[in-house]
């Protein structure tokens, strides 16, 4: 169920008023949001020449942590302010700005990584910047998670959403699996690095695991999704009930399957 307005995965980088959402309730985006795999992790480490690392749309610093428990030095950057204040309370260095407009000031690292953001940086700028910013040898990674609920809970977020929200920007009439639209913005990612030059060539990587949800983790994590950030709360509420049913139906929980896909690229 991934959170792109509409019909154009590919442009969602100009939808900068979805990508500043996700702050309302950094909390409960740091509780309920998963983390990324270890193997991951470690992957992105390994095929990099040192590790410091650079965290693009850091939000509250979920994977930058993770890298800090590897022994990497990281500095995130975010445009969100609630984010960065939250992330700083965990530990994590942040900087305020986009991507686009943020400044090294000459600083350099040997991985720039992106969880769950690159989509909303715009793909060729965000390479360039990328290219401009690593050392020789130095590695971008762009990753995703892909999952799709079991359908009966799929199908029932889609018939509440529509009835509570019949206005949204988001189509569901006619969705298209998860590995579909996030097939699209690999590409997108893919594309741009080429177009921006400077890159080895692009590499595409996945990881495959598995969390179980209970019903009240799985409404826990909806309202940090961006189809539901700047839905009113008492719209927002009657979602949830919704989805809350069917998953009673199920049986008051299930597991999701889970795919982390990476995009990335060395720096020539």
């Amino acid at each position: 169920m991934p959170t792109l307005p509409s019909d154009s995965p590919s442009e969602v980088h100009r939808h900068r008023e979805v990508a500043e959402s996700f702050g309302v309730d950094p909390g409960r985006y740091d509780r309920a949001r998963p983390g990324y795999p270890a193997a991951l992790i470690d992957r992105i480490i390994a095929a990099s020449p040192g590790c410091e690392v650079l965290d693009v749309g850091c939000g509250t610093g979920i994977e930058a942590r993770q890298f800090l428990a590897a022994g990497c030095a990281v500095l995130g950057v975010e445009p969100d302010g609630r984010m960065a204040e939250f992330a700083r309370g965990t530990g994590v260095d942040v900087e305020v700005a986009t991507f686009e407009a943020w400044e090294p000031a000459g600083r350099r690292f040997d991985a720039v990584v992106a969880g769950q953001a690159w989509h909303w940086v715009d793909p060729v700028a965000g390479a360039a910047k990328a290219a401009d910013v690593l050392r020789p040898g130095g590695l971008l990674a762009a990753f995703w998670h892909v999952f799709d609920p079991p359908a009966e809970v799929a199908e029932a977020f889609a018939a509440a959403f529509r009835l509570a929200v019949p206005d949204s920007p988001f189509k569901l009439k006619e969705p298209r699996k998860p590995g579909e639209l996030y097939e699209v913005m690999c590409a997108k990612a893919a594309d741009g690095i080429r177009e921006a030059g400077g890159f080895d060539e692009v590499e595409q990587w996945r990881f495959d695991w598995e969390r179980p949800y209970t019903r009240d983790e799985w409404l826990d994590l909806l309202p940090t999704q961006g189809m539901l950030t700047r839905v009113p709360p008492d719209k927002q509420a009657e979602v949830l009930a919704g989805v809350g049913d069917a998953i009673d139906a199920i049986g008051g929980g299930f597991t999701m399957r889970y795919t982390t896909v990476v995009v990335s690229a060395g720096l020539s």
